[in-house]
């Protein structure tokens, strides 16, 4: 094959449109826990996840609350996957390898918000969301009181009364929450977020009629169990509301996943090493939703 800019404009659109197939049949989960926020620049500030919005009996005027004085600022992140074609390659007509590659650019940049999610969810004990507290902490402050989102417990389904002291402490927790006023907050855990370690526990409590001491079990049906393999704890696990407006997570995408291609036959990669590029890029990051939206165990006990 005569290497021109004809016969590279075939050879990459070819690869484009391997990229694009595997990246729409390629699966991604993040949606299940984390909500879509697009970005405009660099960075967006989430100030406004100081205040749960709440609908008041209108008595008087208006009851207008302000946002706290302390920020929540993610910061958009520069993401790429590369790869070369070496032009010895396309001269051979040898371009099928290239094939797989293009698929598993495409698969890795479809992956992208599950594999930042999966960060965030691993951190939601060290690193701190809208309120300065970590996501998962002891001690959120609500109206001048500490409130906890965060247990120990180890997840079980043995016996009825371990199954109530773990999934149904932090169903209790969760909907328990009040907002600044002391108005409950309508708060209904429907997701069980486990690792695979938990996956065949959190099945037991999620569907079965009875647990393992033969009593019946008060939680069936009210969780939908999603197992990450990413989370990196083996006894952690987490009960979400993801039926709110805001979740407990986002996924802030300043530009979607691209095939990028650089094709230029005179420029500096080509003529010294006979490499040309292609692969995809994207901007975007991650950030924490309102904490009263997760409860989280370490299971550590």
């Amino acid at each position: 094959m005569i290497v021109n800019a004809a016969t590279l404009a075939v050879v990459f659109t070819n690869l484009k449109t391997t990229f694009n197939k595997a990246f729409e049949a390629a699966p991604s989960n993040w949606q299940k826990v984390a909500m879509l926020v697009p970005s405009t620049g660099s960075q967006n500030d989430y100030k406004w996840l100081s205040s749960f919005p709440r609908m008041r009996k209108w008595i008087g005027e208006k009851a207008v609350k302000a946002l706290s004085a302390f920020g929540y600022t993610v910061v958009n992140d520069d993401f790429e996957a590369t790869v070369e074609v070496d032009r010895n390659d396309i001269e051979d007509d040898q371009l099928g390898i290239y094939a797989p590659q293009a698929q598993g650019a495409a698969f890795s940049a479809k992956q992208l918000p599950d594999e930042i999610v999966a960060d965030l969810e691993n951190g939601v004990f060290t690193t701190p969301c809208y309120d300065g507290q970590y996501m998962c902490d002891t001690d959120h402050v609500v109206a001048g009181v500490s409130v906890s989102n965060k247990g120990v417990v180890v997840l079980s389904a043995a016996t009825q009364a371990l199954a109530i002291a773990s999934l149904g402490a932090g169903r209790t927790a969760m909907m328990s929450f009040k907002d600044d006023e002391g108005r409950p907050l309508n708060i209904i855990p429907n997701i069980l977020l486990v690792p695979p370690a938990l996956e065949a526990v959190a099945n037991i409590l999620a569907t079965n009629e009875k647990l393992d001491d033969g009593k019946p079990n008060p939680y069936k049906g009210t969780v939908e169990v999603v197992v990450e393999p990413r989370l990196t704890s083996t006894t952690a696990w987490f009960l979400l509301d993801t039926t709110k407006p805001v979740k407990p997570f986002i996924y802030q995408e300043r530009k979607k996943p691209v095939f990028v291609q650089q094709i230029d036959p005179q420029a500096d990669d080509v003529f010294m090493r006979k490499k040309f590029k292609f692969g995809a890029e994207a901007r975007g990051a991650g950030g924490y939703g309102f904490w009263q939206l997760i409860w989280g165990s370490t299971g550590l006990g």
